[in-house]
């Protein structure tokens, strides 16, 4: 995903999603570059589902995120709201606040994803830990999830990947259990899986292709897709 730098990702294009995922719903993610996001059309390509970021920090919220979040429901996809972290900005409580109470809310109704934590490499400088050890940073997703866990309801869903989480939080296993996974690996196969977690809930295989932005799967049917969601 995108920060609000910009963020430059070495990666090629798949031309195709993974085949052995192809029978899985397609979903996508959007924040502000996307912009207004025709949301007709993303669904008509076959979007059934999609998170959109809504804050990063304590600062900023993604000034289209009206039209992203209640312009994909009314199109009729599943949506939620993710947050991007900058933990060496302020604690994750405080992020975490933020965050329920510009968007990332949830309800039991089958269309709202739990909110989402977007966890990876700082954008923003050399620091790739943004300064934390290993320790301070598993402290700082633990606060997080703890006060989306007391405001929303539900854990969140942690975004990242895994040679981010091996060198950041010491490939920590703490999350494992009560959070889903949303993996990011631009590739053909999922490949490794941050420790404790034994499948992927959501993939992000790919930053570009037929839907806005990066290209998303999820690991089930449509109908576990909205069971996933009401919670």
């Amino acid at each position: 995903m995108l920060s609000v730098a910009t963020l430059t990702i070495g990666t090629t294009a798949l031309v195709e999603m993974p085949v052995s995922a192809a029978a899985k719903p397609k979903g996508h993610d959007v924040s502000s570059h996307q912009k207004s996001v025709n949301w007709p059309k993303a669904k008509s390509k076959g979007a059934r589902f999609v998170y959109v970021k809504a804050t990063e920090s304590h600062t900023y919220r993604n000034p289209y995120y009206g039209q992203q979040y209640h312009g994909a429901r009314n199109a009729g996809l599943v949506r939620g709201a993710y947050h991007f972290a900058l933990p060496h900005k302020s604690s994750g409580r405080t992020q975490a606040a933020y965050f329920v109470h510009n968007g990332g809310g949830w309800r039991a109704d089958g269309w709202t994803l739990p909110p989402a934590l977007d966890i990876e490499y700082n954008p923003y400088g050399k620091k790739k830990c943004y300064g934390l050890s290993k320790a301070r940073m598993v402290g700082w997703i633990k606060s997080f999830s703890n006060e989306v866990k007391r405001q929303t309801g539900r854990r969140p869903v942690i975004y990242t990947n895994y040679n981010w989480w091996k060198m950041c939080t010491g490939n920590s296993s703490a999350f494992a259990s009560n959070h889903a996974l949303w993996l990011a690996r631009y590739s053909s196969s999922a490949g490794s899986l941050p420790a404790g977690w034994r499948t992927w809930t959501f993939w992000q295989y790919d930053n570009g292709g037929s839907l806005p932005s990066d290209q998303n799967l999820f690991n089930g049917s449509m109908s576990r897709l909205k069971k996933f969601a009401k919670g």
